[in-house]
């Protein structure tokens, strides 16, 4: 079959091969065909070494397609049904999982250092345990998680990350309150998921923060009162709140600059949501003083902080009473064959998400 591979961590291009074989079918495992995924900046992250992924791997972890076969003790999937991948399954047993905290489930990610590919040259690993720049994946049946007939494939490949884990910042992480003012740092796909939410939950106030024109212009399509460039982000603080702050900010960068400015562009006692992956050696710095007197709460927020599967559901309920729009994320659609071009387009800002059609 076909698949896009990174060779090596830190090239900036894809090779598409065909003669991958997806490896690990067995108990407990789903075959996948992948009819789309979308491109996550995750992807980018992982590729650049910002996100730990060992290579050669295949990019992709926000997918959809159709189940082609279920192994031994697998119950609750068919042959044909249609799935979205969840790249972080709840196990359902662990601490965090009884905790009723099953987003921070580590089971996923057991399987890391497991190939999920295979070529005449030797193993190659799936990004997050999955690898959706593919046409066929193997996981765990609990990756696999059935979507409706009326969700079409694209729209189910976002829900499988980036619509989640916006949408569930504001929702889950934050709970915005109904009157409340909102900035957000950040406003590629889960940047616009999150203003979304945010709207959904009533803000008076929701600022989008991008450099990119478009971005900014978009932002308010999908419910932004005001956007600004960066620059202008301490005028509008200063316009809307009287210099106060935000009562919540949301980064969705991940990187230690963008956050100590959502930490400085918060109000006294309000909330900063930290949706960005960033990378490990990349530290945020606060003095013990401002966190002692400045009382703001900093909340990460990890795949939308709560449920995914609960997430994903109430998601499509959303999108079919037209409370958000999940088509207009997608503003370009690509074959597997241009998979750089789309790359290219997400470095750029051109595009808020991008369909690969598999």
């Amino acid at each position: 079959m076909r698949a896009a591979v990174l060779h090596e961590t830190g090239q900036d291009k894809l090779e598409v091969h065909d003669d991958i074989e997806a490896v690990g079918f067995g108990p407990g495992k789903v075959r996948i065909r992948v009819r789309a995924t979308g491109l996550c900046h995750s992807d980018l992250s992982a590729m650049s070494g910002v996100l730990p992924q060992p290579a050669p791997f295949v990019p992709g972890h926000e997918g959809a397609g159709e189940v082609v076969e279920v192994g031994e003790g697998v119950t609750g999937l068919t042959a044909g049904d249609r799935v979205v991948v969840c790249w972080l399954p709840a196990c359902g047993a662990c601490p965090s999982c009884r905790r009723g905290q099953s987003e921070l489930c580590l089971a996923g990610f057991m399987n890391a250092g497991t190939p999920n590919f295979r070529r005449s040259v030797g193993d190659v690993f799936g990004f997050a345990g999955t690898g959706t720049f593919a046409e066929e994946v193997v996981v765990d049946a609990g990756c696999a998680v059935p979507i409706p007939d009326d969700v079409p494939y694209d729209i189910a490949a976002l829900i499988g990350c980036g619509v989640t884990t916006g949408l569930g910042a504001a929702l889950n992480t934050a709970d915005v309150t109904a009157g409340s003012s909102v900035a957000v740092i950040g406003c590629g796909g889960v940047g616009i998921s999150a203003i979304q939410g945010a709207r959904l939950q009533g803000a008076a106030e929701i600022v989008a923060v991008d450099p990119v024109r478009t971005r900014r212009e978009a932002a308010l399509r999908f419910g932004a009162t005001r956007a600004v460039a960066p620059g202008e982000l301490a005028d509008a603080k200063q316009q809307l709140t009287g210099g106060e702050g935000f009562d919540y900010v949301f980064e969705v960068v991940g990187r230690s600059t963008t956050a100590r400015t959502a930490y400085e562009t918060t109000r006294r006692g309000g909330t900063l949501v930290v949706v960005g992956a960033g990378a490990m050696d990349d530290f945020l710095q606060l003095n013990m003083f401002e966190l002692f007197f400045d009382e703001k709460r900093i909340l990460p927020s990890l795949y939308g902080g709560g449920d995914v599967v609960r997430s994903y559901e109430r998601t499509i309920a959303l999108w079919r009473a037209g409370r958000v729009d999940l088509d207009g994320l997608i503003t370009h659609r690509v074959p597997l064959a241009d998979i750089n071009e789309a790359l290219d387009q997400m470095r750029t800002g051109t595009a808020l998400r991008t369909c690969v059609e598999i």
